[in-house]
């Protein structure tokens, strides 16, 4: 069995039984505790040299190197290129993406940065992945150092289509970069289309039955791996949950009022906005729901230094506040705005206790809250997923209320649907959806992503 190196831009150290551990972060600690292997990234720090040497961490057959970022080329990679260049072109929000040249070059810099550090851990039978949008020109660098490893590489965001791509300037030199990889994993089959559409259209490339891409002189292999969550933890967790303080106070807080909840990242992304008018929209044209529906929005913020996420922050702060000073009486408050993180374990307490999940983003990869609510859910009562039609996860959940997040009459009309639905019409929803989430976990999406990359350079060999 290969030896497994993971890249990601972030890297924390910790092990398996972390409580504050991700899923993501739990599926591949095993996997590199069962190969044998490296996580290597960003350390959340910087430094003023242009030079910095990674910290070693090891534990048992487990390394994590991590290193800081150089201060000058950090504001320009990070907040710069990665989150106001490529994170709002992806979400399709070309009014909020800006460009600069000085980005694009501090960028290339840091991904070979990366891949110069990385070398020297690196063994000529090692399996290499390589995470998401900070890190697409990593892979390229590695193969101009010689590095004849096979190589993977997962987007955890979408794949824009062509015509959206096209806007970003160097957009050739980012896809030519994807091409370098032995195997490029996407989300959902509507960002595999949009890059085929790219390969075809405009790098006048092939794609063959067999998933591979022929373009710029190179071979890769194209799928779709829906990311998942660790299904089983989430669902005892929530029967854990339900005991605790926390979960108690909020489910006697309610006064037996139905619980819409939503937990979202405070991104521009997530459609926070048209969910706030969206409910706004239910209190108006369903009264009935007038001090019994409570809506618990849970947002902490995130790249607080990017001026979009302020502007994104004022605007919700505005809209719940407005909500509130109409509808709201001395004894209810409609919305409950919070704009701080709560643990796994806290939140899936939460979701368990939700009669009405909202996940209502304008764009997104997949959107693992949506998974993660029905796998709280308590199986003979269980809450409605209402979900935007634009989530990679709607593809997965067809048996959730579909939405279109853009039209706040529908989200109004799903959410009055959803609170009102019938027990064994949720019963059925609900058993489907687990069904799935059982069959394709966090470790089956790990599996089958490294079993595809083994077996990737015989597969493009023989194209």
């Amino acid at each position: 069995m290969k030896r497994l190196i993971v890249v990601s831009n972030r890297v924390t150290p910790s092990d398996e039984g972390n409580a504050s551990a991700g899923g993501l972060a739990v599926a591949v600690l095993a996997a590199l505790k069962q190969r044998g292997g490296l996580w290597f990234g960003w350390n959340g720090e910087t430094c003023q040299g242009t030079d910095p040497n990674p910290e070693i961490v090891k534990a048992g057959s487990l390394t994590f190197a991590t290193l800081p970022m150089p201060e000058p080329d950090f504001d320009l990679y990070y907040n710069g290129y990665a989150n106001r260049s490529l994170w709002p072109l992806f979400h399709y929000r070309t009014d909020l993406a800006f460009f600069d040249h000085n980005f694009f070059e501090a960028y290339l810099r840091i991904n070979g940065l990366f891949a110069t550090k990385l070398l020297p851990f690196l063994q000529e039978d090692d399996l290499i992945w390589i995470h998401d949008y900070h890190l697409i020109p990593m892979g390229q660098h590695l193969r101009d150092a010689g590095m004849k490893q096979p190589i993977g590489f997962f987007l955890h965001t979408p794949f824009p289509a062509m015509e959206i791509l096209l806007t970003l300037p160097n957009h050739k030199s980012l896809i030519k970069s994807l091409c370098a990889y032995d195997l490029v994993g996407f989300q959902s089959t509507s960002d595999l289309r949009a890059f085929h559409d790219y390969i075809i259209h405009e790098a006048g490339g092939e794609i063959f039955e067999s998933g591979v891409v022929r373009a710029f002189g190179r071979t890769t292999l194209a799928r779709v791996f829906a990311i998942s969550i660790d299904t089983k933890t989430i669902a005892q967790q929530s029967i854990r949950a339900i005991r605790t303080k926390a979960v108690n106070r909020l489910s006697k807080s309610l006064n037996e009022r139905v619980l819409v909840i939503g937990v979202d990242r405070l991104d521009y992304s997530k459609g926070l906005a048209q969910r706030f008018r969206g409910y706004e929209r239910l209190l108006k044209h369903y009264p009935e729901n007038l001090n019994q529906v409570v809506f618990l929005q849970i947002a902490p913020p995130s790249r607080t230094e990017v001026p979009e996420y302020v502007d994104i922050r004022h605007e919700l702060e505005t809209l719940a506040g407005n909500i509130n000073g109409y509808f709201a009486e001395f004894d209810w408050i409609p919305v409950r705005y919070l704009n701080k993180g709560y643990t796994m374990q806290r939140l899936a307490g939460f979701y368990r206790i939700g009669r009405v999940g909202l996940v209502t983003p304008l764009r997104d990869g997949m959107n693992l809250v949506a998974k993660e609510f029905v796998a709280a859910q308590n199986p003979a009562d269980p809450g409605v997923l209402v979900l935007s039609r634009f989530a990679g996860a709607a593809q997965e959940l067809t048996e959730a209320l579909i939405v279109n997040p853009f039209d706040v009459d529908d989200l109004s009309n799903a959410i009055q649907r959803a609170i009102t639905m019938p027990l064994e019409e949720r019963r059925k929803r609900w058993g489907a959806m687990m069904e799935t989430l059982k069959k394709n976990d966090i470790f089956s999406w790990r599996d089958s992503f490294l079993s595809e990359l083994e077996k990737a350079p015989a597969t493009l060999e023989g194209a």
